[in-house]
């Protein structure tokens, strides 16, 4: 019983929390300050979280805990992104277009829905990979080359996702 308790507590803040935040970036985006627009605005921000709660979104742990986090794993994955453009840019100005188009399948380290999609997200972003499939915690990934398949099963991004969304 208490743990279900504290499990509706958690919620209930999480929902609360995402309701201030959406109202506060309503309010400094749209910057009008009149009665009429500042109900609207928080009746669309109010219908947001109820639509979001009914998928579910909330039953996760909240990603508020993760924004800390943020800035470094946005600086990996721009670092990531970098290199992957530059070895893409070699491959295509190379006259004998030496690709290898790979398809390979890796095990998601996030367990929740929202990590494996940041995850997808963020291979997807990295030039030469496109996350085509995630379901049940594997996610299927093209790549341009078996090099770049093979340095992407490598890598630290599946691992830093994982820090980034369950710490």
């Amino acid at each position: 019983m208490q743990a279900k308790s504290s499990a509706q507590t958690a919620k209930a803040l999480a929902i609360v929390a995402w309701l201030v935040l959406l109202v506060m970036v309503w309010l400094l985006l749209s910057g009008l300050f009149k009665p009429l627009l500042i109900g609207l605005g928080l009746f669309s921000c109010v219908i947001t979280v109820y639509v979001v709660n009914r998928t579910g979104f909330f039953d996760q742990p909240s990603l508020l805990n993760a924004m800390p986090r943020m800035p470094k794993y946005m600086a990996y994955l721009f670092v990531d992104i970098v290199k992957s453009s530059i070895d893409v840019t070699r491959i295509v100005l190379n006259p004998k277009l030496p690709i290898s188009p790979t398809e390979i399948e890796m095990d998601a380290a996030p367990q929740g829905h929202v990590g494996q999609a940041i995850l997808g997200n963020s291979i997807t972003l990295s030039p030469g990979t496109v996350t085509i499939d995630v379901h049940q915690g594997k996610l299927r990934v093209h790549c341009l080359t078996q090099a770049g398949a093979d340095e992407l099963l490598n890598s630290k991004i599946n691992q830093r996702t994982a820090e980034l969304t369950e710490k």
